[in-house]
C-alpha cells in the first residue's frame, strides 16, 4: 500500500433511540488528549437532542422493564462480550482520553467488561435481596417487590471517562430502567463508541441514549423534564448539582447525589448494590389468607 495513504478519521455521533444522529443543532466541539493534541470533533448536544433522548427512553421503558430479569442479564452479558471483542479500540481511546499508558488503559477496559458481567449476574437476584415477605399482624400475606423507577438521566463522571461511565449506566438498566446518559464533556469519545457496542448487543433501541456536549447545558432541561423520573448527579460539580436537584424537585424525581463507588473516586472498588437499588421503587401487596377470600389489595 502507498505510504501516502490518508487515514480515515472517525465521525463520532450521538446514540439516541438505537440510531446515530448528529446533533440537531449541527454544532461540534474539539476533543483533545491530555497533552492538547486534537483527537476528534464530538457532537454538541442541544435541548432538542435531550428531549428526543427522553422520548426514546420512555418509548423503550415498557418493553425493557417488562422483560424477564434473566433476559436483561443475558443482554448485559452480551454487552460485555461485544466490548471484549472491541478491546483494542477501547484501550486506545481510553489511553488517549485519560492520558494513561497502554497497560493501564487495558486494565480500565478489562474492569469495565467485568463490571458489565457483575451487573448481568445481579439482574435476577436483586429482587430476592431487597424484596420478600413482611411479618404483619393479621391473616395476610404481605409481600414487597422492587420495580424500576422509569426514565433516569445519568451524568457520567468527568474524571473517569470509561470505567466510571459503565459503573453508573450498567446498574440503572440492570434494574429495568431506561437511561439518558450525558457523557464526560472533556472525554466523550469512549462513551460515544460505547453506543456502537450497545447497538450490536441485543439491547433494544432507546434503553440507553448517549449525549455529548456541555454537561450543564444538556443536564438543565433533563433535570426539569416532566417525563424524567430520576437523575444521577455523579458527573456534576457541587454548584451544578445543587441547581439540578432544585429543578428535579418540580416533579419529585428520585435523585442520587454525586459519589463514586467508595465515596472517594475509586471506581475499581467493589461496587456493591447501592447503585443497583438507587432507582428502584418498592411495591407492597397485601393478600388475605384463610376464610377472608381471594381478593387482595396493594399500595
Amino acid at each position: 500500500m502507498s505510504d501516502n495513504r490518508l487515514s480515515v478519521f472517525k465521525t463520532y455521533k450521538l446514540y439516541v433511540g438505537g440510531k446515530f444522529p448528529r446533533s440537531e443543532s449541527g454544532r461540534v466541539y474539539e476533543v483533545t488528549d491530555s497533552k492538547g493534541k486534537w483527537l476528534a470533533n464530538a457532537p454538541q448536544s442541544s435541548r432538542k437532542d435531550a428531549r428526543d433522548a427522553v422520548t426514546a427512553a420512555r418509548k423503550a421503558f415498557g418493553g425493557w422493564s417488562g422483560a424477564t430479569a434473566y433476559n436483561r442479564g443475558q443482554i448485559l452479558y452480551r454487552i460485555a462480550e461485544m466490548l471484549e471483542g472491541r478491546r483494542e479500540q477501547f484501550v486506545r481511546e481510553v489511553a488517549e482520553a485519560e492520558g494513561l499508558s497502554k497497560s493501564k488503559a487495558a486494565a480500565v477496559v478489562d474492569a469495565a467488561v467485568d463490571r458489565w458481567v457483575w451487573y448481568a449476574g445481579w439482574t435476577d437476584k436483586v429482587a430476592q435481596v431487597v424484596g420478600g415477605a413482611n411479618p404483619v399482624a393479621g391473616p395476610f400475606f404481605n409481600l414487597s417487590t422492587p420495580e424500576p423507577t422509569g426514565v433516569v438521566t445519568v451524568l457520567a463522571p468527568q474524571e473517569s471517562s470509561f470505567l466510571g461511565l459503565v459503573s453508573v449506566v450498567a446498574p440503572v438498566i440492570a434494574a429495568g430502567n431506561t437511561a439518558v446518559v450525558v457523557a464526560s464533556a472533556e472525554s466523550p469519545l469512549p462513551a460515544l463508541s460505547l453506543g456502537e457496542v450497545l447497538a450490536t448487543s441485543d439491547l433494544p433501541g432507546g434503553v440507553v441514549n448517549i449525549l455529548s456536549g456541555k454537561t450543564a447545558e444538556i443536564a438543565a432541561p433533563l433535570a426539569a423534564h416532566q417525563d424524567v423520573n430520576g437523575i444521577d448527579l455523579t458527573g456534576a460539580d457541587a454548584e451544578l448539582a445543587k441547581e439540578l436537584e432544585i429543578a428535579a424537585a418540580d416533579n419529585l424525581k428520585r435523585v442520587a447525589r454525586p459519589q463514586a463507588v467508595d465515596g472517594e473516586g475509586d471506581w475499581t472498588a467493589d461496587p456493591g448494590t447501592h447503585r443497583l437499588t438507587a432507582f428502584l421503587e418498592t411495591k407492597t401487596v397485601w393478600h388475605p389468607t384463610g376464610a377472608l377470600g381471594a381478593s387482595g389489595s396493594s399500595y
